[in-house]
């Protein structure tokens, strides 16, 4: 099967690689996002598709658009490609394109459709408090998402997942998931299905204002968004702004600690009837960090990051600020 693979981020690696390891496959091409420059350095770098695919010798195509790009759209018409493969490339496919290869383009989204539909859907689906989650292939059409559906894997979601912990397992789901798809389409044992556009939900990208943590909402909705928005909730300490990167609710006065953090118990204090104003330190346990009030039950600081400075324990940050009971973390920006 003649394959062109579109895809930019690390989420596509394991994909690719799937891909070029199977007997059955020929990735003929790949078409990734440009180089952009990040971090340190400012030096151009290319995407980490990019860098799997020079490492197999493979052509690679960076159209900055690529449906006006006519050099590019010629090559991929020429490739005769069976099927195209997109995996968060990040661009929207032309009708024109989605046209071009014989079995059509199959995209690999990382959500159980038609539920978040769109850019973001790991994240959302952690700031929603969700407990399970999938992939899903689909053939894609000109909408956002919402072609008709291959194949659905699912995974559990646990309590202190975050971004990153779901997005790796989901990585790896969906190259398994792509090759039982392939292989099923070219035998025809698949029967695509629409989906159902009244269920549908969105997951938009995420904007800066979505970092801000609120500390009148509850405990777990401020955890949810912490580990949903993973590595950039802020909040404010001192008057500077704090990330912070790694939390667990506690639950509401009286409630009991969820399965997830029972290894927790034996070090943390009664805290039943400990309650303050939002944003309040309420109790510091030594080895573990700051428990803060919310607008319902306490949330531990399990990590956080100071202006500057590399992620630390909750424990090293008191440490290291001589924290204590009574100090207010105010709302991030």
């Amino acid at each position: 099967m003649k394959i062109v693979f579109f895809g930019t981020p690390q989420f596509a690696v394991p994909t690719l690689e799937k891909l070029l390891n199977h007997s059955k496959f020929d990735v003929l091409a790949v078409v990734t996002q440009p180089d952009k420059r990040r971090e340190r350095g400012n030096k151009l770098t290319p995407s980490p598709v990019k860098a799997i695919a020079t490492a197999h010798s493979l052509p690679v195509w960076q159209p900055e658009k690529v449906k006006k790009d006519t050099e590019t759209l010629t090559k991929l018409k020429e490739l005769d490609a069976d099927v195209f493969v997109v995996v968060a490339y990040g661009q929207i496919l032309s009708s024109k394109i989605l046209r071009m290869p014989k079995l059509g383009c199959i995209n690999v989204h990382g959500s159980i459709l038609p539920k978040y539909r769109g850019a973001a859907p790991i994240q959302w689906c952690l700031y929603n408090g969700e407990k399970e989650t999938g992939i899903t292939t689909m053939l894609m059409d000109v909408g956002m998402d919402t072609g008709p559906m291959l194949e659905i894997a699912t995974t559990p979601i646990g309590l202190l997942d975050n971004t990153q912990d779901l997005a790796e397992r989901l990585a790896a789901i969906g190259g398994d998931l792509l090759v039982e798809t392939l292989l099923k389409l070219e035998r025809q044992e698949i029967q695509p299905i629409p989906q159902d556009n009244l269920s549908a939900t969105y997951a938009p990208l995420i904007q800066k204002e979505d970092y801000g943590l609120d500390w009148s909402k509850s405990a777990i909705q401020l955890h949810n968004q912490i580990r949903g928005f993973y590595p950039n909730c802020t909040a404010t300490f001192r008057n500077n702004l704090l990330k912070i990167t790694a939390s667990a609710p506690l639950g509401s006065v009286g409630d009991r600690i969820p399965p997830e953090l029972q290894e927790l118990i034996p070090k943390l204090p009664d805290l039943s009837n400990v309650s303050d104003k939002p944003g309040v330190v309420v109790n510091i346990t030594k080895g573990i960090g700051a428990i803060v009030q919310t607008g319902e039950g306490l949330l531990l600081l399990r990590e956080v990051q100071l202006a500057g400075k590399r992620p630390q324990s909750g424990w090293d940050f008191v440490n290291g600020t001589r924290l204590t009971v009574g100090e207010v973390f105010g709302a991030g920006s």
